[in-house]
């Protein structure tokens, strides 16, 4: 039997689904038969794909991704298209024609990322309480001056107040109850803060809205992720901050966007 169905045999007896794909892409990685071993064994005790070999792909883009941080998820490439959607938009009434896009609550930086190589003369901002993340997050931009660690808004300096284009908030939506029916490799091995979305899973996005107006310059947007069935609830919460608001779902990726526009300022 060669190494590659061996692995394969192991991967697959641990309930691995994808045990084929996951074989070539370990085998692909690891640099010695020792390196192999440890990286099998990781994956067959339940560790993330992703965290055993540093990276996953996101929008078509490889993103480093440090253990124990939140793994970019594909369902997610629908908000940072949105987000990266919004961003051009905004290129022709950005000041010196660059939007300033904030990735809240950004755990690796995927989304920034992903609009940084749609827009490479945006600015790009991020913030998140993990600071395993912000570390992460600041590789992946390459900018770790601009990755900020705290709570929410917290975390950015005033000078930032009233001046982002977009605002893309991928915040844990998770009711807590829920967070026992994970799969354990995303229960055991990522941050909890970056899973847990409180008794109904809403508990940032209402903390998010509520603050995010005077975060963004006029015309601005603030968009998040949910599940369908939340969709409703997270657009109220955008409404009572005094945002308008449009839902989009997409059904290849199942998962469903609220977008909240700050209006622009209008002449008199």
């Amino acid at each position: 039997m060669s190494t590659y169905d061996r692995v394969v045999a192991r991967l697959r007896a641990a309930g691995c689904v994808f045990a084929e794909d996951e074989a070539t892409l370990l085998l692909g990685e690891a640099r010695d038969a020792d390196a192999l071993e440890d990286m099998v064994a990781r994956r067959v005790a339940g560790f993330p794909l992703e965290h055993i070999v540093g990276w996953a792909l996101f929008a078509g883009l490889r993103v480093g991704v440090d253990a124990g941080v939140f793994v970019p998820r594909r369902r997610t490439e629908y908000l940072a298209g949105v987000a990266l959607s919004l961003a051009r938009s905004r290129v022709a009434s950005a000041p010196n024609g660059r939007p300033r896009v904030l990735d809240l609550c950004c755990g690796s930086g995927a989304i920034a990322r992903a609009v940084q190589a749609g827009i490479p003369f945006a600015e790009l901002y991020a913030a998140d309480l993990d600071p395993a993340a912000v570390r992460n997050a600041g590789r992946t931009l390459g900018q770790p001056d601009r990755v900020f660690e705290g709570d929410l808004f917290d975390a950015l300096p005033g000078s930032l107040r009233a001046t982002f284009d977009v605002i893309v908030a991928n915040s844990p939506y998770v009711p807590t109850e829920a967070l026992e029916l994970m799969p354990p490799e995303a229960r055991l091995h990522e941050a909890r803060l970056a899973l847990d979305g409180g008794p109904d899973g809403l508990d940032l996005q209402r903390r998010i809205a509520a603050e995010a107006p005077g975060w963004l310059a006029p015309g601005g947007s603030l968009l998040t992720e949910v599940n369908e069935a939340q969709a409703g609830d997270a657009a109220a919460a955008f409404e009572a901050a005094g945002l308008s608001v449009v839902t989009t779902t997409s059904d290849e990726y199942e998962v469903t966007v609220v977008i909240g526009l700050r209006e622009p300022v209008t002449s008199s």
